[in-house]
């Protein structure tokens, strides 16, 4: 690839055909209903339609993303990220705002790598279909939202959380590079927006765990301690679709069969990575879906059904460091295991807190304050052995 100057670039963006024109925001009475039904429920999907309060804003990120994507379609990677290709910052001057998008050669070709197609990546996150709007469990300030076919994941950033991972970027590629069946979530673009001259915010774009969506029961959050890691489960027959915690696992077991050797050599080599870059705070995220009776039994299994194997460069520091596995013919299979009777959905997310200065405060503070019990605030070792110990004791 020719590198591309580093630093900022401006340009004039193109706009996408078929546009989602954002509606001025108002207190009229649909967006009354929207806020008084989103405090109701609190948790779920939803879609993000005309009258949401933020659909204006949504609609500026469709807008923006579409012509992003359309710069790494003109300008396609021919080879590994370069040091420019890291640091690069476009910012595309759309009517009423800005998007800037930070480092987009490498996560183009990191996109590529993955086998997604820009122009399949353009049409899900440009105007074709409204996001959805998803209402976490999560104690952070961050909005969430999924694309219209729920395949995608955006998130907002705080912008030290943003400088983080983009320090970052060279090593977690290399990483995924080394061990192409890692649990590590796939993040696929890091962007900013300025609405007028307003202040920046920034967001991250990575593939959903949860895909596909259908026919999953459960969904968790696990970090592996105790500490405000309760969810208060929805009804029974509720439509929420709600990401439980810790606490709400107990009793509960991995069935993974032959795999769960696989797992368990994986989950110890992304989180000996994310204890190399001081990093702590990270989920594993869970779900499950019964088995169809076609999918279960010896002639289901991975032996003898259609599966592929994603293939990595083989690292000359590491020999022997690639933990391998036959990876089903579906969607995100990088992030699905069949167990005997289930199929989990699994991936390491939220990888940006670093265990710096804040982080060793507050580890204090929680010392003081839940004595003998286990929280999140801890070093990243003892976090990366503990997330380990988890998730040995609650498979079989």
């Amino acid at each position: 690839m020719a590198a591309p100057s580093p630093g900022p670039r401006e340009v004039l963006a193109p706009s996408p055909e078929a546009g989602c024109r954002a509606a001025p925001l108002t207190s009229g009475r649909r967006g009354l209903l929207w806020r008084l039904r989103d405090k109701q429920t609190r948790l779920g999907l939803f879609e993000i339609g005309p009258g949401h309060e933020l659909h204006q804003l949504t609609c500026m990120m469709q807008a923006g993303l579409w012509a992003a994507t359309q710069v790494s379609m003109d300008h396609p990677p021919t080879g590994p990220p370069t040091e420019e290709d890291f640091s690069e910052v476009l910012t595309q001057v759309h009517e009423g705002f800005e998007l800037g998008t930070l480092a987009g050669p490498a996560f183009a070709w990191l996109r590529h790598s993955l086998g997604l197609a820009e122009e399949d990546y353009q049409a899900t996150l440009g105007p074709g279909g409204p996001y959805l709007q998803f209402l976490s469990t999560s104690k952070s300030k961050a909005s969430f939202f999924l694309s219209h076919d729920q395949r995608f994941f955006l998130k907002t950033q705080r912008r030290r959380e943003v400088r983080a991972l983009l320090a970052h970027l060279p090593r977690y590629v290399q990483h995924l590079q080394r061990h192409p069946h890692s649990l590590l979530a796939r993040l696929l673009g890091v962007h900013s927006l300025r609405v007028a001259r307003g202040k920046k915010k920034f967001f991250i774009i990575m593939q959903s765990v949860f895909y596909p969506a259908g026919r999953i029961s459960e969904r968790y959050d696990i970090k592996g301690c105790e500490v405000s890691r309760w969810v208060e489960p929805a009804p029974e027959g509720s439509p929420l679709v709600l990401v439980l915690k810790d606490l709400n696992f107990q009793g509960k077991t991995i069935n993974l069969g032959p795999q769960r050797s696989w797992l368990l050599h994986q989950i110890q080599l992304d989180t000996a990575f994310l204890r190399e870059l001081n990093v702590l705070d990270y989920s594993l995220l869970m779900a499950f879906q019964r088995l169809h009776e076609d999918e279960r039994g010896p002639g289901s299994s991975l032996i003898f059904r259609t599966a592929r194997s994603v293939r990595g460069v083989q690292s000359p520091e590491e020999p022997g460091s690639q933990n391998r596995r036959l990876l089903p013919d579906s969607p995100n299979a990088l992030h699905i295991l069949d167990g005997p009777e289930q199929r989990y959905f699994l991936g390491l997310v939220d990888l940006a807190t670093v265990y710096g200065l804040r982080k060793r405060l507050e580890h204090l503070w929680k010392t003081l304050r839940y004595p003998g019990r286990t929280f999140s605030t801890v070093s990243p070792a003892r976090y990366a052995r503990r997330l380990c110990q988890w998730v040995e004791a609650h498979t079989e």
